[in-house]
């Protein structure tokens, strides 16, 4: 019988990792390959026979719901365009990128855009994973990059909307000392967000220390630790040059 109960939260809390990790691996190739199956049947049933192909995987390998559209590079904008709407208006479908660059499409579904499409987005992406800190530091580690980089593409189909992102620590130390630590991780992943593409005007960086814990954890567990992010509705914004490939 374990007789410390904070031990008895982190077993607790690592089996749920565990198991949403677990299952990840065995969903997530099945529901990539209905959804690459259905973006190639809806692609194949478009007037415009150009050979382009889904590919619903990360670059870092691991199955995505935010695919990467290749073989259009000879295609005119106007028909990117229509290529990226038609896979994104599927459902399940996250944001969509082209291989030569971040081209969407200047029209997308109305429930590709909504906030709450995106909000929930990010959420399963930090089901499972969490932004990772160098001790007592703002420094974001080098191995949460790739779980940045899909923040990012699921934030990107709402851009015009104002993204909220809150930091959060446990209750160790001094509270003044968390809320400026809080504060300077929010900032710090709000930085690279920016470095990907997502505008500045559209993000705010806020922390509370250790003000608000997670449900049903104590204040001082370290799984308090993390960011949220909130997508709250405005006006939908077109592509800018970031978003849109030049002329080729």
């Amino acid at each position: 019988m374990l007789r410390n109960p904070y031990l008895a939260l982190a077993l607790g809390a690592l089996a749920v990792i565990l198991l949403a990790l677990a299952g990840a691996r065995i969903n997530g190739p099945a529901l990539t390959r209905a959804l690459s199956a259905e973006a190639q049947k809806a692609l194949a049933q478009m007037d415009d026979k150009t050979p382009v192909k889904a590919i619903f995987r990360s670059s870092g390998g691991s199955p995505s719901r935010h695919p990467l559209l290749t073989g259009g590079e000879g295609v005119n904008q106007a028909t990117r365009d229509r290529i990226a709407k038609t896979v994104a208006a599927l459902p399940g479908i996250g944001g969509i990128r082209w291989s030569d660059g971040n081209a969407l499409a200047e029209n997308v579904s109305e429930a590709a855009m909504h906030p709450r499409h995106c909000q929930d987005d990010v959420e399963a992406l930090l089901d499972a994973r969490t932004i990772r800190f160098e001790e007592s530091s703002a420094r974001i580690d080098r191995t949460s990059a790739t779980l940045i980089d899909e923040v990012a593409a699921a934030l990107r189909p709402c851009l015009g909307s104002i993204i909220g992102i809150t930091g959060h620590t446990d209750s160790s130390g001094p509270e003044d000392a968390n809320l400026r630590l809080s504060r300077k991780r929010a900032n710090a992943v709000r930085d690279e967000l920016i470095k990907r593409g997502i505008p500045s005007d559209g993000l705010r960086a806020e922390g509370l220390g250790s003000s608000e814990p997670m449900d049903d954890l104590p204040p001082g567990d370290p799984a308090n630790r993390r960011i949220d992010f909130s997508v709250v509705a405005t006006q939908p914004i077109s592509p800018t040059p970031v978003d849109t490939p030049g002329p080729r």
